[in-house]
Parts: structure tokens; sequence; C-alpha cells
């Protein structure tokens, strides 16, 4: 089944007092090109990031953003309780070496002014917030490859359709023009016979049926698309075979897509009949479908 290089995929998840939410845009790309944006801080994160997104997708442009925000159910500030507990009991062992009331003890906020007493946790978590939080950014990250890739499935199975498509006419127009080839050569014998023996008649000469066959036989060899014919089926083969059997097979199918209108190019060469010229052009319009629909394939 192929899979489109198309899609998009989200997630927003709460863990370790963060709301956390990703983005995923992928649109076609002949190469891997990735754009990952993330919060002031968070650069270390986005090697992992890429490994991630490039682990599920082989090719394709991929638009990654993530975003961070502090819970605000979450306490913004922390309070060192043993760290306050003893700067209280060194106040009262200190004082009760002096003459008792000759220092003050000072206010509660005085205490909690004191280094250490309040942690600010923003600032205190911001430079190993990156590693703390990696593990529920990867579930994250992961839930919304797990969207992206539902839709790029979809997607895929209905390239798979429409190209299956397309492959079956191409088959069926390639089988047209096989039938149509040998009559070609019995229509060229015969305006060859009736042109060269009304020349001929004119002048009272007569004909050698050796010249007639050995003109015949010129034309037949530049005239034959038998290999061309050969080389089309087996394109197609291979064609449907990539699309049953292989998931990442844009490339492989856009190279026989660009065999096929080779091949076709050249049975139009070598075509005089304008009923297999007719369908040399319907099958150039055919392969041209098939090639706008490839470039979407991962």
């Amino acid at each position: 089944m192929l899979i489109s290089m198309t899609g998009f995929g989200s997630a927003s998840t709460r863990e370790n007092g963060y709301l956390i939410s990703s983005e995923i845009k992928a649109v076609n790309n002949r190469f891997w090109k990735a754009t990952i944006k993330l919060p002031e801080g968070f650069a270390s994160l986005e090697t992992k990031i890429d490994a991630l997104l490039h682990r599920q997708m082989t090719r394709g442009s991929v638009n990654f953003s993530l975003k961070l925000d502090r819970d605000s159910s979450e306490a913004d500030v922390e309070v060192n309780y043993d760290l306050l507990k003893r700067y209280v009991r060194a106040a009262k062992d200190f004082e009760s070496d002096c003459v008792p009331g000759a220092l003050p003890m000072g206010s509660l906020a005085d205490f909690l002014r004191l280094p250490g007493v309040i942690r600010d946790q923003l600032s205190y978590e911001r430079e190993s917030l990156p590693e703390i939080l990696w593990s529920a950014v990867e579930k994250n990250v992961k839930i919304a490859l797990e969207e992206l890739q539902e839709m790029r499935v979809a997607e895929g199975a209905s390239a798979t359709k429409y190209l299956s498509e397309n492959i079956s006419i191409l088959r069926s127009s390639i089988g047209e023009i096989k039938a149509l080839a040998p009559a070609e050569v019995e229509a060229y014998r015969q305006r060859l016979t009736d042109r060269v023996s009304g020349i001929l008649a004119e002048n009272g000469a007569k004909l050698d049926p050796s010249d007639i066959v050995r003109e015949i036989a010129i034309f037949t060899d530049k005239a034959d698309i038998s290999e061309e014919i050969s080389r089309f089926y087996s394109h197609l083969d291979q064609f449907d075979a990539a699309m049953a059997t292989e998931s990442a097979c844009g490339k492989k199918l856009d190279f026989l897509t660009q065999e096929m209108f080779r091949e076709t190019n050249t049975i139009g060469s070598k075509a005089n009949s304008p009923e297999v010229l007719r369908r040399v052009v319907e099958m150039k319009s055919t392969i041209e479908r098939v090639r706008e629909m490839v470039q979407n394939v991962e």
C-alpha cells in the first residue's frame, strides 16, 4: 500500500506541570527536509525530534512546531521549608547567646527573603527543562505522528486506487497498439504496391515482387515497435508490483513513469497509422496524470 507525503497531525498533552502542544504539516518533496520550530532554550531537542520525524517519513517537506505553556494549576514558586527552619533556628540560637531582646528576630517576611528560601521554579528549571521534559515531549510528538500517519495512509490508499485505474488504461492502450502493429505493415505493403503498380503501368513496365518484399522488409525493420511494447509491459508490471509490496516507492514509480513516457515517444516516432498515433497521444496524457500523482507518494 502506498503512503502519501501529504498529511497533518497535532497533539496536546499535559505532563510535569506543562501543556505540551505539537503540530506537524507534511507536503511532497523529492528529498527529506524538516523545518523545526522550538521554544526558546529547547534547541538541544532539535536533533532528537528530527530523528523521530525522519524515522516515520523517508522523504517530503515537513514543518514541525512545539509549544510549551506552564500549567496555571501549578505553583510557580517553591518554598524550601527545611532551609527556612534552619534560618529561624540559627537566629534563635544566636539570640539566646545575647541579651534577650537586644536583637530583633525579624518578621517571617524577612526570613522568606533570605537566600534559597523561595525558589523560582521557572528559573530553576530553565537550563535543565529540555532534559526534564524530553520524555513527555517525545510521547506528545509520537501521538501527533500517529495522527499524521493515519492521514498519510488514507491519502495513500486513494492514490493507489487512482494509479491502478490509470495503469489499467495504459495496459489496455498498449494492448491495442500491439494488435494494430501488424495491420500497419500490411497497410504499408498495400499502399506501396498500389503506388508502384500505378507508376509502372503508366510507363508500360512490370512490377518485380522481390522489390516490394525488400521495401516492406526495410519498412518493417524501421517501424518495428515490438521491443518498445515488451519494455512497456515490463514497466507496467513493475509499477503494479511496487504499489502492492512497497510503501516507500515514490522514487521508483517516478523512474518507471519516465521510462513509460520514453517508450511511448519512441512508439509515436515509429508509427505511421493514425489509429496508433491517436492512442500514443492518449497514453501520454494518462502517463502525465500518473506522473503528477506519483509526486505525492513517499
